[in-house]
């Protein structure tokens, strides 16, 4: 610690050259018009009037307001009327705030440095303009007190121009202020006085990269690849270059493409962005659609619960688009809000969303509306802990704004975190009430356990027991996981990001359920299950379907192998080998699915019922034999002849040939001699028919 002896020094050393410098500045506060001419160039441009002025009223609202015994500042009550026909912009919107944000962030010093500069007590002005004053103060000390550079036609406010002459003829006095700051808290900058965290995010944000994802509806995935190198674009494994115009297709979500941070600016004059053809949107957002994606069936529908931007439902639809599914997405009350939604559905593409205008909680779990939900997608309000850049997020995903209060001190007291905690638990409980529901994705962007793994496991453990449905459990992420820590973050089954240079934080669950063992399993449901999982290319269950029918209707009908136990077999009919291999993956599918709920029934004794001739599958034998095996056909007991319908003369019966494939036969040879396979036996075996035609095939 400094005395003041040594610290006036130091000061008198370091910074009177700076204060020098800003003496030797124009003190008329004119500001620079910017002409033909000029040669003078800013390091940082400057905002214009109408800019300061809502970045004002922002702050204004969102300021940390102190006790009045410890009040610095009088702020007023009364916001200022922006002039400008531009604040619905949304650049404009995000300018405004990053300024408002930046300024909430340097409160206190900002705040200690207009007393320390006695600017209030030399002038009089009035209390409505002090979020003013402090605003265009953060921006000027960040510009280095340089005066501004305005285009010929900007509009100009007479509040910013009379704030703006005030700082010019303070502007020495500020600077010096300025400085005893950064010496009283032993800091280069004012940027090294906030706290870690918050400096922890600046760095991550300015490094951030661009995440988009293309929207399949209205263009093809290599047209864009295309697009973007005719554009001098090129693609790469990832993003280690900053300083060239590449891009990189994201590990966990096929259709999302990210590019360095510094091209946003290109890329947003491109017709790719225009056309809403590639999207802008936080990664964890398409983790979450795409997690959906990986658990619904062919038919299945989806509920959207806090969906934020529209982005993410039409991504939603658009990753189900091939499918029969309908995405529904509540809580759009306003008519307005209705009314823009749908426009922008239809200019993406979008074509099977449903919007519900209640709120979640106020749905009733069996609603007839709601029948075939399968999936619910949960985005629940959240803290927003795990984002580095929360103006940008909050405003692309309209999030609360009030947040931006306590994420500008570099977190949120307990108390908060406990209300926000308790809201998520009413709506992922509220989410187990459906009772048609079978999975439940639920995603945040806070790095809180408060909010993630405390909530998930309290709603886990809150399950009624009073209502008869199969319970919820935590399964493992449907995503894949592309590097260790991934996989170690993952081992509890919780699918996590964290915050780095290179992604924002991310927090996903999935709960599932199994089906309930009372409920019968539909032919329709397997084939729909088993297109999903794509074990039916070059099927098409509609054509079966038909088929189906048309063997019901058939009065003739050839001899047919006896019903093997599988619903699927009888139902499916594919010519050729395809119907072997796709009845074999589909039952292999639904072996999967019923191996859990069977196993609980292992009390009961198992029961083998074998029958000649039936099966399609040759049982493997657990231990090779070590004798040959040798055809052994001994003469069967002959049959009453009473069994036996007989047939007309004259008339031949169709035999339907089988193939019989033998185990391997291993020969006692040594160990390091050819093993020889006898090859498999071709037979041609009547199911009915007389003896005397059997005996004339040889068989007897």
């Amino acid at each position: 610690m400094l005395d003041p002896t040594s610290e006036r020094d130091l000061f008198d050393q370091e910074n009177m050259e700076e204060i020098s410098q800003l003496a030797s500045l124009e003190m008329s506060g004119d500001v620079v018009v910017k002409t033909n001419s000029s040669t003078f160039v800013l390091e940082k441009p400057s905002y214009p009037d109408s800019v300061y002025v809502t970045a004002a009223n922002i702050f204004q609202g969102i300021r940390i307001q102190r006790s009045p015994d410890k009040v610095i500042i009088n702020y007023g009550s009364e916001p200022l009327q922006p002039s400008s026909s531009r604040s619905e912009d949304e650049s404009f919107q995000r300018l405004s705030y990053e300024l408002a944000f930046s300024t909430l962030k340097y409160q206190d010093i900002l705040e200690s440095i207009l007393i320390d500069s006695y600017i209030f007590s030399s002038t009089t002005i009035a209390s409505e303009l002090n979020s003013l004053i402090i605003v265009m103060l953060y921006d000027f000390q960040d510009r280095k007190f340089q005066p501004r550079v305005l285009s010929e036609n900007e509009e100009t406010i007479p509040e910013v121009q009379e704030v703006e002459n005030l700082l010019n003829g303070f502007k020495t006095k500020l600077a010096a202020a300025l400085a005893r700051c950064r010496i009283k808290h032993d800091a280069l900058s004012i940027y090294h006085i906030l706290p870690e965290t918050v400096r922890k995010q600046e760095q991550r944000a300015s490094t951030l990269p661009l995440y988009a994802w293309i929207n399949t509806s209205k263009i093809s995935l290599e047209e864009v690849y295309n697009n973007l190198r005719r554009k001098g674009y090129s693609k790469v494994k990832s993003i280690t270059s900053v300083n060239e115009k590449v891009y990189a297709v994201d590990q966990h979500c096929f259709n999302v493409l990210i590019f360095p941070a510094h091209l946003k600016t290109d890329l947003l004059n491109i017709d790719l962005i225009k056309d809403y053809k590639l999207i802008f949107q936080d990664k964890s957002r398409s983790l979450a659609v795409h997690s959906v994606k990986a658990l619904i069936n062919i038919d299945d529908d989806v509920l959207m619960v806090n969906t934020g931007s529209w982005y993410t439902v039409a991504h939603m639809s658009i990753l189900t688009s091939g499918h029969t599914s309908k995405i529904f997405v509540c809580g759009i009350q306003p008519e307005e809000k209705d009314f823009d939604a749908r426009k922008l559905f239809t200019r993406m593409g979008c074509q099977n969303i449903e919007i519900l205008h209640e709120t979640f909680l106020s749905i009733e779990s069996k609603d007839h509306r709601l029948q075939n939900v399968k999936v619910i997608l949960l985005l629940p309000r959240c803290s927003s802990l795990g984002v580095s850049n929360p103006v940008e997020f909050i405003l692309n995903e309209h999030e609360d704004k009030s947040l931006l209060q306590d994420l500008s001190q570099g977190g949120l007291p307990k108390d908060k975190l406990e209300t926000l905690a308790q809201q998520q638990f009413e709506q992922l409980t509220h989410a187990m009430k459906f009772t048609k529901v079978q999975a439940i994705v639920y995603c945040t962007c806070s790095v809180s356990k408060e909010e993630n793994e405390d909530v998930v496991e309290k709603a886990l453990e809150y399950q009624s027991s009073g209502v008869k449905m199969q319970p919820y459990r935590l399964s493992p992420p449907v995503l894949p996981l592309c590097s260790l820590k991934e996989i170690e973050l993952s081992m509890d089954r919780f699918f996590r990001l964290e915050p780095s240079d290179m992604n924002n934080g991310c927090f996903l669950s999935i709960l599932t359920r199994e089906r309930d063992p009372s409920e019968t399993v539909s032919v329709k449901d397997v084939l729909a299950r088993a297109a999903a999982k794509g074990l039916l290319e070059g099927v098409e269950i509609g054509k079966t379907l038909k088929r189906d029918k048309k063997r019901k209707k058939s009065k003739a009908l050839p001899p047919r192998a006896p019903h093997h136990g599988d619903p699927l077999r009888d139902h499916l009919a594919v010519d050729g080998n395809d119907t072997s291999n796709v009845q074999m993956k589909i039952s292999e599918l639904l072996h999967r699915e019923s191996k859990i709920s069977t196993s609980t029934k292992m009390s009961a004794p198992a029961k083998t019922v074998s029958q000649a001739g039936t099966s399609s599958q040759v049982r493997k034998p657990s231990k090779p034999l070590s004798t040959p095996l040798v055809r052994n056909f001994t003469r069967p007991v002959e049959r009453p002849m009473n069994f036996v319908r007989a047939r007309p003369e004259g008339k031949v019966i169709p035999l339907k040939p089988i193939e019989i494939v033998l185990p391997p036969v291993i020969f006692p040879l040594s160990p390091q001699g050819p093993r020889v396979q006898m090859p498999a036996t071709h037979f041609y075996y009547r199911f009915i028919g007389s003896k005397r035609f059997c005996s004339s095939l040889g068989l007897f």
